[in-house]
């Protein structure tokens, strides 16, 4: 009897880029008000501000872009130009047009997983932008289900795996120690964590190294093959 029924996937920057984008609109945000502020303490200002917005806008575009127009609007005493407003706009939008670009291995990997086990997408963010990303992928149809939530709890994952036999019998694979490995293992299920090359850093937590259902990949390409060894 096979240990596991299904596999979890995170999408974004676990299936493809997105945070470069994000950090290449950061820098874009830093030019735009460079004399306001350095851009060190702009970019810490803009952290707080995504801190503290992310219970009225979530995750995702919009809530990047009212935090940077916050952003602006807290550094210049509330002089920022509208020319500048509009530029961060105009940087908002341009974050909905990049094309969705696969990482390494995944589509082999969600292609392969798929044959012998189920597979679910669980994502997090602004439900047009993922739907947007899901389709321009082409890894929509290998999904048995796919899951954009609010937030990535072990509440969550229990829910989600709940058809499938439940966390324990599941794994889920994310570049995210907060929100795709931690609450996962909290969950009594197994979390596998691939690194991703852009972090940010409201994700960033400490590696559950002493956890026995912890596991870590270099990259998506190794996922079938630690998914064989877990089966023994």
């Amino acid at each position: 009897m096979s240990r596991f029924n299904v596999i979890g996937f995170d999408a974004d920057d676990t299936l493809w880029e997105n945070e470069i984008h994000y950090q290449l609109t950061q820098s874009r945000f830093q030019e735009l008000l460079a004399n306001y502020a350095d851009p060190k303490h702009l970019s810490a200002r803009l952290l707080a501000a995504e801190r503290r917005n992310l219970g009225h806008y979530g995750y995702g575009i919009k809530g990047f872009t009212l935090s940077m127009i916050e952003t602006a609007i807290e550094v210049t005493n509330g002089k920022a130009p509208a020319e500048v407003i509009k530029h961060i706009l105009d940087a908002g939008r341009d974050l909905h047009s990049h094309p969705t670009d696969l990482l390494l291995g995944a589509e082999e990997t969600v292609r392969t997983l798929s044959e012998t086990y189920k597979v679910v997408l669980i994502t997090k963010g602004d439900l047009f932008d993922q739907e947007r990303k899901l389709a321009q992928s082409g890894l929509g149809e290998m999904f048995d289900a796919v899951e954009i939530v609010s937030e990535k709890t072990a509440d969550s994952y229990a829910r989600i795996f709940a058809p499938f036999g439940g966390p324990a019998r599941a794994i889920m694979a994310g570049n995210s120690l907060k929100s795709d490995v931690i609450p996962m293992i909290e969950a009594d299920g197994w979390g596998v964590f691939v690194p991703s090359q852009a972090n940010w850093e409201m994700e960033a937590a400490p590696e559950p190294l002493a956890a026995p259902r912890y596991r870590r990949i270099e990259n998506l390409t190794h996922l079938s093959k630690l998914v064989a060894e877990l089966e023994g």
